[in-house]
């Protein structure tokens, strides 16, 4: 491996040590739901986050909080040395997407059937850290 290519790598190591990502694969809650959730926590502090999640009501909030908290211990395994604290860890981004469909029939009226549909999701959970402030 050349110089140049080796100290690239080494910038990008760097880079990705400041941010921690968790995925939470076909959780069976619709997207919309999810997303009411997810909407209430994107941009705030890990703290704060945590707080909101804790002492909602929804259901999809008790699986969110178990994602940030793994989130977070993905960043503490990245980060030995330091502390949450004074990382001021941030939810970065979190995408909700569709995931799979179990599609079910339901009997109706007059020898018909109406499909139902239980939908699933996919959650991407990415925290970033603002170390800018301890310089």
């Amino acid at each position: 491996m050349g110089v140049r290519k080796r100290e690239r790598a080494e910038q990008i190591k760097e880079a990705k040590k400041s941010i921690a990502f968790a995925k939470l694969n076909n959780c069976p809650t619709s997207p919309r739901k999810m997303r009411l959730v997810a909407d209430l926590v994107r941009g705030e502090k890990v703290e704060k986050a945590l707080h909101i999640l804790k002492f909602s009501q929804k259901e999809a909030s008790r699986r969110l909080e178990k994602l940030l908290l793994s989130a977070i211990a993905n960043w503490q395994a990245k980060n030995e040395d330091a502390s949450v604290e004074e990382a001021e860890l941030f939810v970065k981004e979190i995408r909700v997407d569709g995931g799979s469909m179990l599609k079910r029939l339901r009997p109706a009226p007059q020898g018909r059937a109406h499909r139902i549909r239980k939908r699933s999701n996919h959650v991407t959970l990415v925290l970033g850290a603002n170390n800018n402030t301890q310089s």
